[in-house]
């Protein structure tokens, strides 16, 4: 495993040249990009302006992983989800022109009145179609274990099963909800089939990492958890403790 972080929110008013030079400080390799930060990395660039963004990254120890975009397709409005869709396809363009692995999207809940099954297969059929477009591209699809309901494993894993796609696969959230009794294992392995990143937050917090870390171990996890912590008003020394206390916890 490696330790990345997402910008949401340590790295938020941060630009790119400071993001990489603070996470190569605190021995950080890779990074997610959110979108609507102060990084700027947005589908609103020019290919001019997505080299030079690759062209930082390729000579820096920091990856571009990903990009967390905020498309969600669990509208019962046609016309939303193909918005969403299309959006979610321009980050796919973003991604392939600077060197990223994946983009971000996200299921935000279960819309009232709407039978569960309907939205499930709603959400599939999005996935797939941006699946297919990634997949032209070489960038994967990571589904954010998010939202009211759709944050539960049983509908994210329920929401897979339906998509079935080489390139869309999930990103673990380190939820609350995947707890039961203090222990993750029924959640971890209900969704390992199709954990393509890793979301973390707070270390020192009463979620069970030690637990995660060594079932991400033990099932050849080799990707990415990525830090997504709270706020702090000091970023690059939180951002060492962080790195410290993310390395020890690793131990068997």
């Amino acid at each position: 495993m490696k330790l990345g972080a997402v910008t949401y929110n340590v790295l938020k008013d941060w630009d790119v040249d400071t993001i990489i030079k603070n996470l190569e400080m605190a021995r950080f390799e890779a990074v997610e990009l959110r979108t609507g930060h102060k990084h700027g990395v947005e589908p609103t660039l020019t290919p001019e302006a997505r080299k030079a963004v690759a062209a930082k990254f390729s000579a820096s120890k920091i990856r571009l992983l990903s990009f967390g975009s905020t498309a969600e397709f669990q509208s019962p409005n046609e016309a939303t989800r193909r918005e969403n869709v299309e959006n979610a396809k321009r980050f796919v363009d973003l991604a392939h022109d600077t060197g990223a692995w994946g983009v971000k999207v996200r299921p935000n809940g279960m819309p009232e009145g709407v039978p569960e099954n309907t939205t499930i297969g709603r959400i599939a059929d999005c996935l797939r179609e941006v699946g297919d477009y990634g997949k032209g591209r070489g960038v994967e699809i990571w589904l954010e274990v998010h939202g009211p309901v759709t944050q539960n494993p049983p509908i994210a894993a329920a929401i897979m099963k339906a998509t079935h796609h080489e390139m869309v696969g999930l990103c673990w959230n380190s939820n609350p909800t995947d707890v039961s009794n203090g222990n993750i294992e029924a959640s971890f392995r209900l969704l390992r089939p199709w954990i393509k990143n890793v979301h973390i937050n707070e270390l020192a917090g009463p979620y069970p990492f030690r637990q995660l870390f060594r079932l991400l171990r033990e099932s050849k996890y080799e990707r990415y958890t990525l830090a997504e912590a709270a706020e702090s008003k000091e970023p690059e020394r939180f951002l060492r403790w962080y790195s410290a206390l993310w390395s020890e916890m690793q131990r068997p």
